[in-house]
């Protein structure tokens, strides 16, 4: 089997991979995984040198094997999270540091990140899961108003953004954003 870019499940996503590719080859070596593998980026959360990866219905097992491969010459280590009752991991739990993660503990188990902190959402705000940590402050909608008071408790810095109209279409502030440092930059 020729070997591929990482391959989306999703039809409507297929045709992001090339684009996406051809921009990050100007700023680093990419890595190919061969089908049957699925893996979509709303599925592979990074804490520090821990790399999760959700089992879901955008994500299988041949995947999170093949990046498990890929990573560990660069000191991750890969943590498969089974994740029920939402689309991607990112909607159960992003990074808010290094060290923490936000989660929504009705949606991925808890215990997958015991080593790391974590702030759960508000109970009844179930899709307040979904931040993007850039550099000094996390970017976050203002529809969650309760769970975003538990980030700010834990000292973090919120950027709030109204992220309504993507949420329409089941997206949040990681979908509409690729951070990476550049690798020409030190």
């Amino acid at each position: 089997m020729a070997a591929q870019l990482i391959s989306m499940k999703g039809r409507s996503r297929r045709g992001e991979t090339a684009s996406v590719a051809a921009a990050l080859a100007r700023h680093r070596p990419l890595a190919l995984i061969e089908a049957p593998a699925t893996l979509d980026g709303g599925d592979v959360l990074v804490a520090g040198t821990q790399v999760f990866v959700g089992r879901s219905s955008r994500t299988n097992g041949d995947a999170v094997a093949q990046l498990r491969r890929l990573v560990a010459p660069f000191g991750y280590t890969v943590c498969e999270v089974d994740v029920r009752d939402c689309l991607h991991l990112k909607s159960a739990a992003t990074a808010i540091a290094d060290d923490g993660v936000l989660i929504n503990p009705a949606w991925i188990d808890r215990r997958v990140f015991a080593d790391v902190e974590f702030v759960d959402v508000d109970p009844d705000e179930a899709m307040a899961a979904n931040a993007l940590r850039l550099h000094d402050r996390v970017i976050y909608p203002t529809a969650f108003p309760r769970t975003g008071e538990r980030l700010v408790a834990r000292g973090l810095r919120l950027a709030l953004v109204d992220a309504s109209e993507v949420a329409k279409a089941e997206g949040a502030v990681t979908c509409c954003s690729l951070i990476f440092k550049d690798l020409r930059d030190g």
